[in-house]
């Protein structure tokens, strides 16, 4: 059974940075699609980075966050930098068996339990 564990989040001020980090179990990183989502209250939740036969940035991050793998440590991270208030959310990791990148939650097989992000102005 695959199992995701997020961690990493915390306040930090506006632009400043932080690194996320899903530590995967049951499983090679390598053989999965992985993601990075967020939540804010009252809003759907957003795929923000995405990383497996493409990549993908959604555009309020591109050029701010980067996703990247360990295959050794088996974890992805997502380090983002000049953070904004409208950053703030629950960020949740995700994995999928097939390589295709998809923008809908409920298509992705497996999840981390959140890390919050708080950016304060």
């Amino acid at each position: 059974q695959v199992q995701l564990v997020d961690s990493g989040g915390g306040l930090v001020q506006t632009g400043g940075s932080l690194r996320l980090s899903c530590a995967v179990s049951g499983g090679a990183v390598n053989d999965y699609a992985t993601a990075w989502f967020r939540q804010a209250p009252g809003v759907e939740r957003e795929l923000v980075a995405g990383m497996g036969w493409t990549t993908f940035y959604g555009d309020s991050v591109k050029g701010r966050f980067t996703i990247s793998r360990d295959d050794a440590k088996n974890t992805v991270y997502l380090q983002m930098n000049s953070l904004k208030p409208e950053d703030t959310a629950l960020y949740y990791c995700a994995a999928r068996s097939s390589g295709t990148l998809s923008m809908r939650p409920s298509v992705w097989d497996y999840w981390g339990q959140g890390t919050q992000v708080t950016v304060s102005s």
